[in-house]
């Protein structure tokens, strides 16, 4: 890609841009979703979202996938057991004929004021570790790091290790691919806490939440609603976390002075 700076509108200069398609998640023949994604690590973000949003309860409830492109986008092809795909098109039959814009709708309000089951109190961190993960958070942003366009979510160890991260276009789905790969590497990944490099909304402490990660850490700041989803799940969040800082909103107790 080329472009024009403005010290020198005379000559173009190369420059890098991210990918943006239409990823498309069908389960079982039929098209459940389509998300602006970055075109990499797509089966992570099909697991993670089919468990962040309670479509399976285990990724073992995926029995196949295959990811197709066309000349419109991507789809992510899922082959859901029977019992969980029954449970999916009982949700889809419960939403014909609503109006809304996703969050708007009757169906994700209610969703909202239902809580995720609370979560366990297992997990602790130790702050004084957080710096270390920060420093190596864009390790996990190849893309981001030419072009500045693309989120991060990694997965922290309580030593300030990170195991493993994902980037994406988009915030929730960068999200996703985290939870999905963590699923896949359950017992390396038990004990920690997830880092993002963006801002704590709602949808991402209840992503968390659903996928049972006790502890979310965001670069930036949190939204109210995340805040009092995070209390009533009992998930600790932290925002604005950088090199000797953060704010902690909700249940410090799992959290170490550093």
């Amino acid at each position: 890609m080329s472009l024009w700076k403005r010290s020198d509108l005379q000559h173009t200069q190369p420059d890098h841009l991210a990918e943006e398609v239409p990823v498309a998640l069908v389960y079982n023949g039929i098209s459940h979703v389509v998300m602006m994604a970055s075109p990499k690590d797509l089966e992570w973000f099909a697991v993670g979202f089919s468990l962040s949003e309670g479509i399976i309860e285990s990724a073992s409830e995926i029995y196949g996938m295959e990811v197709v492109s066309s000349c419109h986008g991507i789809e992510v092809q899922i082959d859901l057991s029977s019992r969980r795909f029954m449970g999916l098109k009982e949700r889809r039959r419960a939403l014909a004929g609503r109006t809304g814009c996703g969050v708007c709708g009757v169906e994700q309000l209610n969703d909202i004021g239902k809580p995720v089951t609370p979560l366990p109190f297992t997990q602790t961190f130790d702050l004084a570790n957080l710096d270390q993960a920060l420093r190596h958070l864009t390790d996990f942003q190849p893309v981001g790091t030419l072009t500045g366009c693309t989120h991060a979510a990694a997965w922290i160890l309580p030593s300030g290790q990170l195991v493993g991260g994902h980037e994406d276009v988009g915030r929730h789905v960068a999200l996703d691919k985290l939870l999905g790969h963590r699923a896949h590497e359950a017992e390396r990944w038990l004990p920690g806490a997830a880092l993002v490099s963006s801002r704590a909304s709602y949808e991402m402490v209840q992503k968390s939440a659903m996928c049972g990660v006790e502890i979310l850490f965001a670069v930036s700041a949190a939204t109210t609603l995340a805040v009092e989803v995070a209390e009533r799940c009992n998930l600790t969040l932290v925002g604005f976390c950088k090199p000797g800082r953060a704010t902690i909103y909700t249940h410090p107790q799992r959290l170490i002075a550093g």
